[in-house]
C-alpha cells in the first residue's frame, strides 16, 4: 500500500507542477517509453541468470503484501521451540526424533500450521535438532555452521533487490540513450519548420525525463522493498538459532526462548509477559 501510495505522491508532484505552466501531451512520446522499457527490461535480462530472473519475479509481488513475520507468528515460533524443548527437558532428546523427521506428522508441529507451511523455516529447524539429538557435534560447531547457513541464505534472499537496483541504475544512462537516439533524427530534419523541431527535440528530450524518474521515483522504491523484506526473513532464523544454542549450552526451556526473544526487532518482539501468558494459556489447553 506504501508503493502506491508512494507512486502517487511522486507521479502527482512531477506531472502536477509540469502541467502547471505546460501541457501534458507534450509527454505523450510513446516510442520513446517503449525504448526505454526495453533497453530496462533487456539489461536485466542479460545481466542475471536464470535463478535471479526467477527469484525477482517470484518475490515481486510480496511488496504489495504486508510483512509475514507478525509479532503473533513469532509467539507462535517461540511456544513451539518451547513446547519442544520442554519435552526433550522432560522426555530426553529422543523423544522428538519422530517429530524432527516428519514434522508434518507431528502433534507439535501441527499445532503451529503457519510456520508447518514455511518449508524453509521447519527444514533449518528439524536439520539442527536432528543434529542435537545425534549428538555427535559441539555447540560452537553447530553455531558455526548455523552462521554460514544462514550467510548463504541472506545472500540468496538479498539477489531480487540488488538486481533490481542494478535496473534502477542504469535508467538514467539509458534515458540519454533515448534521448541521443531523438537528437539524431532532429539532426536528419533540420530543414523543418522551427515549431516541428521544436516538437522533435521536446520528445527527445523526453527520454532523459522519463529515465530519470523511473530510476528513482519506480524502479528505486522497488529495490528498496525488496532489500527490507531480505532483511525481514533473516530475523527468524537468528530466533531459532538463539534458542537452539542457549538449549544446547544447558538453559531451561524458559531462559533459551528469551534468547531468542531478545533476537528479534522491536516491532514484532513480543514482551517478556505477553509471551509468558501465552505460553501459560496454551499449557492449559
Amino acid at each position: 500500500m506504501n508503493l502506491i501510495i508512494g507512486y502517487v505522491i511522486a507521479l502527482g508532484a512531477a506531472l502536477g507542477t509540469y502541467a502547471v505552466h505546460g501541457s501534458l501531451l507534450a509527454l505523450w512520446v510513446p516510442l520513446e517509453y517503449i525504448a526505454l522499457i526495453g533497453l530496462i527490461v533487456g539489461a536485466f535480462y542479460g545481466g542475471n541468470n536464470a535463478k535471479v530472473v526467477k527469484s525477482t519475479l517470484k518475490a515481486l509481488p510480496g511488496i504489495f503484501r504486508g510483512s509475514k513475520y507478525t509479532k503473533a507468528l513469532y509467539i507462535d515460533l517461540l511456544a513451539m521451540l518451547f513446547e519442544i524443548l520442554a519435552k526433550v527437558r522432560k522426555e530426553g532428546l529422543m523423544s522428538i526424533e519422530s517429530d524432527v523427521d516428519n514434522p508434518e506428522d507431528s502433534p507439535i508441529f501441527a499445532k503451529y500450521p503457519e510456520l508447518l507451511h514455511d518449508h524453509h523455516v521447519i527444514e533449518f529447524m528439524t536439520d539442527y535438532l536432528r543434529m542435537m539429538v545425534g549428538g555427535n557435534l559441539n555447540t560452537v560447531e553447530i553455531e558455526n555452521l548455523m552462521d554460514m547457513e544462514l550467510e548463504v541464505h541472506h545472500h540468496e534472499a538479498e539477489l531480487p533487490g540488488h538486481a533490481v537496483a542494478k535496473a534502477a541504475d542504469g535508467a538514467p544512462a539509458f534515458g540519454i540513450v533515448v534521448a541521443v537516439m531523438g537528437v539524431v533524427n532532429v539532426m536528419g530534419s533540420v530543414g523543418e519548420p522551427p515549431p516541428v523541431l521544436g516538437k522533435m527535440i521536446g520528445g527527445a528530450l523526453v527520454g532523459t525525463f522519463f529515465g530519470v524518474m523511473v530510476s528513482y521515483a519506480i524502479i528505486s522504491p522497488v529495490a528498496g522493498l525488496l532489500e527490507q523484506k531480505a532483511r525481514e526473513s533473516a530475523n527468524i532464523y537468528q530466533c531459532i538459532k538463539m534458542v537452539l544454542l542457549a538449549s544446547m549450552s544447558g538453559y531451561a526451556p524458559q531462559v533459551s526462548i528469551e534468547f531468542g526473544r531478545k533476537a528479534l526487532s522491536s516491532d514484532t518482539r513480543p514482551s517478556f509477559r505477553e509471551l509468558e501468558d501465552e505460553i501459560k494459556a496454551r499449557k492449559k489447553k
